[in-house]
């Protein structure tokens, strides 16, 4: 049996325990042989503190005294003896081999293995959890958090007999896994009604990945004069941090290197306009997408075109409308009236003794 068995108060333990007596004696282990627990000597029938019944202990008849007791509230942090009697003449206590039982309020924290997890991004990752049983029929789930991959549990047993519960997690390392703290929680039931307990443990992953999320970031912002100067800005994600920048200048399909650092002071034009950067570190290397410059061609002549402009519309619109005025006043006199429109026109007034305007100054009768 185990030299000592840790117990959670009001949960169920199982104690492994198995026996051997002199051959003399194998003929008087039958079905009336009876398990007792003391944590006192010598130990009787009578006096025995624990007297487990048939279905909580093993079959005596194959040597097997392992003893499970369903509420731990029994016990008491001290060391238990183990002794048979049987009716007939063999009756023994177990006194050289005895158990260390030790009550406890709050579960043992899980064992997680590795204890730290240092890997690079791809690498596949096996993480194990495992936490003691010390109630068969009720061992502990265990969960992860995040789950992160498939898992598998097992419930295995030890060199001293005791149990333990464990699950495997398999995953692939990832970037996004960087910084995050992994967990894996035991809960154990607790057979007095009470709420289940709980013990964690925990770890924080450590990816190595080559930089991510290369970015370029423009100052002052588009759109920029033709011909000033801008600051250029490479940034990223990477672990560990990036130890060289490299600048590009995409000239068609010629890709021209223009410089290094983190930032970068350039003069735009319309034809050098397109640029991306390169992010290295020990784990490898990432770029950014081509950033493209909005560029404002004017620059240059838009301090004459301001000043002159307005004076040169004035100009024509003046002109243009000297020449119309004048070519309408040579459309007017160049028309001529109609045969039917001389009526009034030729009315010009002649001698008052004229006959013609006696008649046409007489009024009717």
């Amino acid at each position: 049996m185990p030299q000592n068995i840790n117990v959670l108060r009001g949960a169920c333990v199982t104690i492994p325990c198995s026996f051997d007596v002199n051959s003399d004696h194998e003929k008087n282990l039958d079905h009336t042989c009876k398990a007792y627990w003391s944590d006192s000597l010598p130990i009787s029938g009578e006096n025995a503190k624990l007297k487990p019944t048939k279905d909580m202990t093993g079959d005596l008849t194959k040597k097997d005294c392992t003893t499970t007791f369903n509420d731990a509230s029994l016990l008491q942090s001290t060391k238990y003896y183990f002794r048979l009697e049987c009716d007939n003449a063999l009756k023994i206590t177990f006194s050289q081999a005895g158990v260390d039982i030790s009550v406890k309020d709050d579960p043992p924290s899980p064992t997680l293995t590795p204890s730290t997890l240092e890997v690079e991004e791809g690498t596949s990752v096996s993480l194990t959890c495992s936490a003691p049983a010390p109630c068969w029929s009720h061992p502990p789930a265990l969960t992860w958090t995040p789950n992160l991959g498939q898992s598998q549990e097992t419930l295995q047993e030890n060199q001293d007999k005791t149990k333990v519960k464990t699950s495997v997690m398999n995953f692939t390392a990832s970037h996004l896994h960087h910084g995050n703290k992994i967990s894996c929680t035991a809960v154990y039931k607790n057979n007095r009604g009470s709420t289940d307990v709980t013990a964690e443990t925990s770890l924080a992953a450590d990816i190595s990945y080559s930089p991510k999320d290369v970015q370029i970031s423009v100052s002052p912002s588009c759109p920029v004069p033709e011909n000033s100067n801008v600051s250029l800005t490479c940034s990223s994600n990477a672990n560990p941090a990036v130890e060289n920048y490299t600048w590009y200048r995409a000239d068609g399909d010629q890709e021209t290197f223009i410089g290094t650092g983190m930032s970068l002071n350039i003069k735009v034009s319309r034809d050098r306009r397109r640029f991306f950067c390169k992010a290295e570190n020990q784990i490898g290397v990432g770029h950014s997408n081509l950033t493209h410059l909005v560029v404002q061609y004017c620059e240059t002549h838009c301090g004459f075109y301001s000043g002159v402009l307005p004076w040169v519309l004035a100009g024509v619109f003046f002109s243009i409308s000297v020449i119309c005025a004048a070519f309408l006043c040579k459309v007017q006199k160049n028309v001529k009236p109609q045969e039917e429109d001389r009526t009034y026109m030729s009315l010009n007034r002649r001698n008052v003794s004229s006959s013609e305007y006696d008649v046409i100054n007489t009024a009717p009768k």
